[in-house]
C-alpha cells in the first residue's frame, strides 16, 4: 500500500510538532529585544534587554536659505533714472500723439496746483455737478526715519486760513478752577466742568467735536479713555495746556486730519465754490503742517499729492509748488 493509517505512518510528528514551537519561541525573544513589549502572555514586568540608543541626531542646518536671505536683504531697489532718455522706462512715449490713447502706456501727468484748481472748477461746471461740493486731498508720506525708525502715526489739528464748516466745533474743556471755567466760557466753550462731566460723558448726555484740559484733570480723567479713544485730550496734539483761550482758538475753528493705513492722509480742504486763493491757501496750510511732523533734512515727505473733487477725477499735483523753499525757512 502506498499510503497507511495509523501513529506507524508518522513516526516524527512529535518530533517536528517541537520543533516548530522552539522556533517560535525564538522568534517572539528576538521581537521583544527589538520593538518592546508584545500583547502576549508573557510578563510585563520581566526585565527586557531594549537596545538603548546612546548618541543624537544633528539636524543639518541649510546655510544655503539663510545666506539668499543675507543678500536679498543688501539688495537695494534699483533706481532708474529717466533723465535725458528718449521715452521713459517701459513706456511708450514721453506724451501722446493723439487724443485718445491708453493711460498706462505713458507716464501720468503732473500738474501745477493752480493749474489743478482750475480743471476740477472746469469739471464741474462741464458736468453739471453741485458748485459747493467738498475738495479732497490724498497724500502718501514717506515715514521712514533714521535706520530702522519710522514716523508714528499721528493726530493734528491745524488753523486753516478759510473755514470749511459754517458751523464752530463744539469743545468741551475739563477744569476744576472756577476761574478758568469762567474763561472757559466766555471764550466759546461748549461745557466746562471737572470730574462731574465724566458720568455724564460715558451715559452720552454730553458730546463734543474735541476735549481739552488742562495737566492737573489727566490723572481723573482715565476712566474716558476707551470713550474718548482718538479725542481724549493729549499733549502732542495740543490739547492739554494751560492756555485755555489759545487751546479754545484752535480746536473750535481747526481741522483735523489723521494718518491712516500707517503712510496716508485723506481730507478735505476746501469746498469748490470757494476762490481758487482761498482753496490754495487751506491746501498750503495743511502741507505745511503735515510736514511739521518730519525733520527737513530727512528729505521730502510727501511722496505723493492727489487733489480731488466728489465728482471729478484725481489729479497728481506738485506739492513742492506749495511748501516754502528751503532758501525761505532759512531766513
Amino acid at each position: 500500500m502506498l499510503f497507511s493509517h495509523g501513529p506507524a505512518a508518522f513516526p516524527d510528528m512529535a518530533t517536528c510538532t517541537r520543533t516548530v514551537w522552539k522556533v517560535l519561541a525564538g522568534c517572539q525573544r528576538q521581537l521583544l529585544r527589538a520593538g518592546g513589549p508584545a500583547y502576549t502572555g508573557t510578563s510585563q514586568t520581566a526585565p527586557k534587554n531594549l537596545p538603548v540608543r546612546t548618541f543624537a541626531a544633528v539636524k543639518a542646518l541649510k546655510k544655503g536659505k539663510k545666506e539668499d536671505a543675507a543678500k536679498d536683504s543688501k539688495k537695494e531697489k534699483r533706481v532708474i533714472d529717466d533723465k535725458d532718455r528718449h521715452k521713459p522706462y517701459g513706456k511708450t512715449a514721453w506724451v501722446p500723439v493723439d487724443d485718445v490713447y491708453i493711460m498706462r502706456f505713458y507716464p501720468r501727468t503732473t500738474y501745477g496746483v493752480e493749474d489743478a484748481i482750475d480743471m476740477l472748477k472746469n469739471f464741474q461746471r462741464l458736468d453739471f455737478t453741485p458748485h459747493n461740493q467738498p475738495v479732497y486731498i490724498d497724500l502718501r508720506l514717506n515715514m521712514k526715519l533714521e535706520k530702522k525708525k519710522k514716523v508714528d502715526p499721528f493726530v493734528s489739528t491745524v488753523h486753516v486760513p478759510h473755514p470749511i464748516k459754517t458751523e464752530m466745533n463744539k469743545v468741551l474743556v475739563f477744569t476744576e478752577d472756577p476761574n478758568q471755567a469762567k474763561v472757559a466760557q466766555e471764550n466759546g466753550a461748549a461745557f466746562a466742568g471737572g470730574a462731574e462731566l465724566i458720568q455724564a460723558i460715558l451715559d452720552d448726555e454730553i458730546s463734543a467735536d474735541f476735549y481739552v484740559a488742562v495737566p492737573e484733570m489727566l490723572p481723573k480723567l482715565v476712566p474716558l479713555k476707551n470713550k474718548l479713544r482718538k479725542k481724549f485730550p493729549k499733549s502732542k496734539r495740543g490739547s492739554v495746556g494751560i492756555n485755555i483761550p489759545k487751546m479754545l482758538a484752535l480746536f473750535k475753528t481747526g481741522h483735523e486730519y489723521m494718518v491712516e493705513s500707517d503712510c496716508y492722509i485723506r481730507t478735505q480742504i476746501a469746498t469748490l465754490d470757494m476762490p481758487k486763493e482761498n482753496i490754495l491757501a487751506n491746501l498750503q496750510a495743511i502741507l505745511i503742517d503735515v510736514c511739521s511732523h518730519r525733520p527737513a533734512d530727512m528729505g521730502p515727505f510727501i511722496e505723493r499729492a492727489i487733489i480731488a473733487s466728489h465728482t471729478s477725477e484725481a489729479l497728481w499735483f506738485k506739492s513742492e509748488d506749495v511748501l516754502p523753499k528751503p532758501a525761505e525757512e532759512k531766513e
